[in-house]
């Protein structure tokens, strides 16, 4: 395992980039070689998610090239069985989707993953896509990968998902634009919606009323031209370092600001920094802006059950921007990360007292008595590239610098992580 160390930084300054949309690639990528037709990506996300689902295309059947000057070119449409097992190494979005797409694909899949992976549960997208009469198994009890997919015949029902989940979501709406019918998604809580933005993009049509999504099958598909727009869940470190490094002012340019995903910016505002987005524009049915942040004093955050499932993935980051605020802070509802890449709540409480910080660990998130600086120290990511990256940044304002052992993890999204941010501490 590699280890990487930031210390204390001077005012972060200047404009930089992040890779593209790991959500909205991997969604590309699986549609794009499900659809007759040459599909094509630009700005799409280069981690190792992405490449995933990319090798997964490949072996189902589906011609990609990729080229610095056209971007990624997928021929799909004419999918196949595979021999060998499809592996999505650390992406639970390429596992579960690929699980929908190919529930009514005729013939036999097996998907798989890294360790990691194997720990995740699939039992929420196996349980509502058997609804449609999908063949899916799993082992323990179809609670965790590899997962058997015998792909047959669907029909399109009305599903009320148990958690809120984008993911899960998505699998069936890949599953119901090849089912026969009517396939209705409903969710408690609203979800990222990329899924529903994208499928009118390849031809099929998706109806929305509240929390549900609505497609008729089979869709007639057709290939696509997509432009993917900068991961805002990337840039959110980025913000978040320029948010707690007295002084900084950054401009982050055309990041996906889709309004499923920016929780994160209203909670950063709420903590105190300048967050604005300027140049706002729309491709391929996305929103992005170019967004500017200034440091500011932190104040203590406080996260309920109803906003934790739009902030999930950025939480454990707001979790290390709590340690820079004076006072408590308090992070509720976010059970969902006991699941994640690692155990998120007990990995993040861990990291946050190897630098020095009080927090109590629940069920659901944490108690963050924050410090206005923490000490520093080393931490362990775990293997979560969310984590790595989230102490990463701690590291810059801290007073003695954070030492991130398993660094290399920041790589499955952003693999130019810590040259962006050398960059802007110059």
């Amino acid at each position: 395992m590699s280890r990487a160390r930031t210390t204390r930084s001077g005012p972060l300054r200047g404009e930089t980039r992040v890779p593209g949309d790991k959500s909205i690639t991997q969604r590309a990528i699986l549609l794009g070689a499900l659809a007759p037709g040459v599909t094509r990506l630009r700005g799409a996300n280069a981690g190792a998610d992405a490449k995933a689902a990319l090798a997964m295309a490949r072996l189902l059947g589906a011609r990609v090239t990729e080229s610095r000057h056209d971007g990624i070119l997928i021929r799909g449409g004419a999918l196949r069985e595979s021999d060998r097992i499809l592996d999505a190494r650390n992406s639970g979005t390429a596992l579960r989707l690929a699980t929908g797409l190919l529930a009514a694909q005729p013939f036999l899949s097996i998907l798989s993953g890294d360790a990691s992976l194997r720990r995740r549960p699939v039992d929420r997208v196996i349980v509502p896509l058997r609804a449609l009469g999908a063949d899916v198994t799993a082992r323990k009890e179809d609670r965790f990968p590899p997962v058997v997919v015998r792909g047959r015949a669907l029909q399109g029902c009305a599903v009320v998902t148990s958690a809120p989940s984008a993911q899960v979501k998505s699998a069936l709406l890949l599953a119901g634009i090849q089912a026969q019918g009517i396939t209705s998604v409903r969710e408690a809580t609203p979800t990222r919606d990329h899924t529903e933005r994208m499928l009118p993009l390849f031809g099929a049509a998706v109806d929305r009323e509240g929390t549900a999504a609505r497609v008729r099958g089979p869709a007639t598909l057709h290939a696509a031209e997509i432009e993917v727009p900068g991961d805002l869940s990337a840039a959110a470190f980025l913000i978040g370092a320029a948010a707690i490094v007295r002084g900084s002012d950054i401009v982050v340019r055309n990041v996906g600001v889709n309004p499923t995903r920016t929780a994160f910016l209203d909670a950063v505002r709420r903590a105190g920094a300048t967050v604005e987005q300027e140049a706002e524009r729309e491709a391929s049915g996305e929103p992005s802006a170019d967004i500017r942040v200034r440091a500011a004093a932190l104040r203590p955050v406080r996260v309920g059950a109803g906003e934790a499932a739009a902030l999930i993935d950025e939480l454990p980051l707001i979790a290390v921007l709590a340690a820079f605020a004076e006072g408590k802070s308090a992070i509720r509802g976010a059970g969902e990360l006991r699941v994640k890449e690692s155990d998120r709540i007990a990995t993040v409480a861990s990291g946050l007292r190897a630098i020095g910080v009080r927090v109590e660990e629940h069920a659901d998130g944490w108690t963050i008595h924050g410090k206005g600086r923490p000490r520093g120290g080393t931490v362990d990511a775990a293997g979560d590239h969310r984590i790595a990256m989230a102490f990463l940044v701690a590291g810059l304002g801290s007073r003695e610098g954070v030492t991130v052992v398993g660094a290399e993890a920041a790589g499955v999204s952003d693999p130019g992580f810590l040259a962006r941010i050398r960059s802007l501490a110059r």
